[in-house]
C-alpha cells in the first residue's frame, strides 16, 4: 500500500531531539513508574501474551471514562486504534470527510486505501469550530465516515455538547459513522475536564482514546476502542494481523493509572492553566502573533506575521535560538506553527521566540 509521508512524523523525528526548547511536544510532562502506586508483586508478573483483546481489569478502568456500557478493544496508542478503524470499516472508493487541521491518519490511511477523502477546513474567524451548515452540505448519504479530532490538535477548540448533537443528527440522517479521535479528553480547561465522547451519544460513534495525553503515559503506548459490538468484533479481527495483544506491562500500568486518574487529571489542568497564563501573558506584548487561546488539549495554532513559509520559519527559528516548533504546511495549515504550551522552559522558550519575530 501506497501512502503519503507522515508530515509531523517526519517533522519531529528529523528536529525534535536537538531542540534545546521542544515546544513541538503535545503531552504533559511524562509520569514515571515511581509515580504511579502499583503492587510491589508487580515482578512476578509472568510475561506471556495476557488477554488478547485487553485485560479486564483494564477494560473495567477504561470503561469509567465512558457514561453508557461500551465493547471495548486495547490496541498499540492511538495511532493503532485508528488505523484499525479504518482498516474495519472502508474499501476502496468509499466516501470519508475529515475535518482539518487534524492528525494526518485520518485522511492520510483512507486515501491509501483508495477512499474518495473531502477535507473540511475549520475557520479562526469560527473559533476552529464546524460550520454546521457546510458541514451538512458536504455530509451526504453515500458518505461511509466522519472523521473528528475532539478537543482538536492543534488548535485546542472543544465541540461544545450542543454543536456534537447537532453533528450527531447529520450523521444519523445519512446513516454514517462518526470516528472521533478523544485522545486530549479530559483536558478541557473550563467545565467539566471530559467532553461528552461521541460513542456516549451515538449507536454508529467511535471514541478512539490513549494513555499518552491525558495521563501523561506516552511510554506505555496503550490506547483504545470504544464502540458497538459490530465494530469491535470487526477491528479484534483486523488486528490479529497487526498486533496480537499490547504488552501486559504496559496494560497494567494504564490499569493502575485509570484507576488514579483523578490525582493526575489535577496535576495536568494545574500545569495546562500555567501554560496557559504564560502564553496568554507572553501574546500581549507579541504584535506580529495572534491565535484564539485554546479550550482543552495541550496545542494552540499560532498565527505569524512574517515574510516566511510556515518550514522556514521553523528551521530558521530553531537554528537560531534552539526552539523547536511545528510548520503549520505539515497540517494542511500554511501561515501557521503549531505550539505545545504544557513542555518544560514554555517562559524562556517563548521570549527567544519574541526576540526572533523582532528581529525579522
Amino acid at each position: 500500500m501506497k501512502i503519503a509521508e507522515f508530515k509531523i512524523e517526519e517533522w519531529m523525528n528529523k528536529y525534535e531531539a536537538s531542540a534545546l526548547y521542544d515546544l513541538t511536544t503535545t503531552c504533559i510532562s511524562p509520569l514515571s513508574l515511581s509515580e504511579l502506586p502499583y503492587e510491589k508483586n508487580i515482578f512476578n508478573k509472568k510475561l506471556d501474551y495476557g488477554d488478547i483483546t485487553g485485560s479486564k481489569r483494564l477494560k473495567k478502568a477504561i470503561q469509567t471514562l465512558y457514561s453508557k456500557k461500551h465493547f471495548i478493544t486495547v490496541t498499540h496508542g492511538a495511532i493503532g486504534a485508528n488505523q484499525l478503524v479504518f482498516l474495519s470499516l472502508l474499501e476502496r472508493g468509499d466516501k470519508v470527510v475529515s475535518i482539518v487541521p487534524t492528525y494526518q491518519q485520518h485522511y492520510s490511511i483512507p486515501q491509501a486505501l483508495g477512499c474518495k477523502v473531502k477535507l473540511y477546513f475549520l475557520k479562526e474567524e469560527n473559533n476552529w469550530l464546524p460550520d454546521l451548515e457546510e458541514l451538512d452540505k458536504i455530509i451526504t448519504p453515500d458518505t461511509k465516515l466522519l472523521c473528528l479530532n475532539n478537543p482538536n490538535n492543534p488548535t485546542g477548540s472543544v465541540i461544545p455538547d450542543s454543536m456534537l448533537k447537532e453533528i450527531v443528527k447529520i450523521a444519523e440522517k445519512n446513516n454514517i459513522w462518526i470516528l472521533s479521535d478523544e485522545v486530549y479528553r479530559g483536558l478541557n480547561l473550563k467545565g467539566n475536564p471530559y467532553s461528552t465522547s461521541i460513542a456516549d451519544i451515538y449507536e454508529r460513534g467511535i471514541s478512539v482514546g490513549s494513555m499518552s495525553k491525558t495521563y501523561s503515559l506516552p511510554g506505555l503506548r496503550v490506547g483504545w476502542i470504544a464502540a458497538n459490538k459490530a465494530l469491535i468484533n470487526e477491528a479484534n479481527h483486523q488486528r490479529q494481523y497487526n498486533t496480537i495483544s499490547v504488552s501486559t506491562l504496559d496494560e497494567y500500568f494504564a490499569a493502575v493509572a485509570l484507576e488514579n486518574k483523578n490525582i493526575i487529571e489535577q496535576r495536568n489542568l494545574k500545569i495546562m492553566k500555567e501554560g496557559v497564563n504564560i502564553l496568554t501573558n507572553w501574546m500581549k506584548s507579541q504584535p506580529k502573533v495572534s491565535c484564539i487561546l485554546p479550550s482543552g488539549g495541550t496545542t494552540v495554532l499560532l498565527k505569524y506575521n512574517t515574510n516566511m513559509l510556515s518550514r522556514d520559519f521553523c528551521k530558521t527559528l530553531q537554528q537560531e535560538t534552539g526552539v523547536a516548533l511545528l510548520p503549520g504546511e505539515t497540517m494542511e495549515m500554511e501561515g501557521y506553527v503549531r505550539l505545545g504550551f504544557c513542555g518544560k522552559d514554555l517562559k524562556p522558550a517563548l521570549k527567544k521566540v519574541g526576540e526572533f519575530l523582532n528581529s525579522h
